[in-house]
């Protein structure tokens, strides 16, 4: 076989190889081979198991939620990640070391799943008051990622009250 040929046949394999990866998400993570945990018999309020990991290396979120600039036109909420990746749509349902989605929830009800890091609360969804605002971080599997028999999440709070709001207090889990 030529040195054209090899060189050729190397060329198509690489790029063989590139097509079948796909996409690979947003975030903060090595992508090497990791234990994906021990699934454990506690689960949070939707019924979703633990999945228990180590903490070194494990994922870390924190939670920014900002009022926006026009007073009672809402906040904008930027999650943070930490060896952590979030998968696109349509990614297989198994577990993978480092990825997956983020939920959101405001005063524990689930307001969105999130692939991205940047999510938009409109003021009509908070009524007046200070409101908890958390994300937790699952596994394609839908299993919740826990470090230490704890979901990892972080929550921010944020006030709402009228036409104007205060500002937030942020998380002090932001990586």
């Amino acid at each position: 076989m030529s040195r054209s040929s090899r060189f050729r046949t190397a060329a198509a394999t690489l790029l063989t190889c590139a097509l079948l990866v796909g996409p690979v998400g947003c975030g903060d993570d090595d992508g090497g081979p990791r234990q994906v945990g021990t699934v454990l018999d506690t689960t949070d309020d939707e019924g979703r198991r633990y999945r228990q990991i180590p903490e070194e290396g494990a994922p870390e979120a924190g939670i920014v939620v900002e009022p926006d600039a026009d007073p009672g036109a809402g906040w904008d909420i930027r999650i943070r990640l930490k060896h952590f990746r979030l998968s696109p749509p349509g990614t297989e349902s198994r577990a993978v070391h480092g990825r997956g989605y983020a939920q959101l929830f405001l005063d524990g009800r689930r307001l969105a799943l999130l692939r991205t890091l940047d999510h938009r609360l409109p003021a009509a969804r908070v009524g007046r008051g200070t409101h908890h605002v958390t994300v937790r971080l699952y596994a394609d599997d839908h299993t919740v990622w826990a470090v230490d028999g704890k979901p990892v999440e972080a929550t921010a709070d944020l006030t709402a009250s009228g036409a104007e709001t205060a500002s937030p207090t942020s998380s002090t889990d932001a990586p």
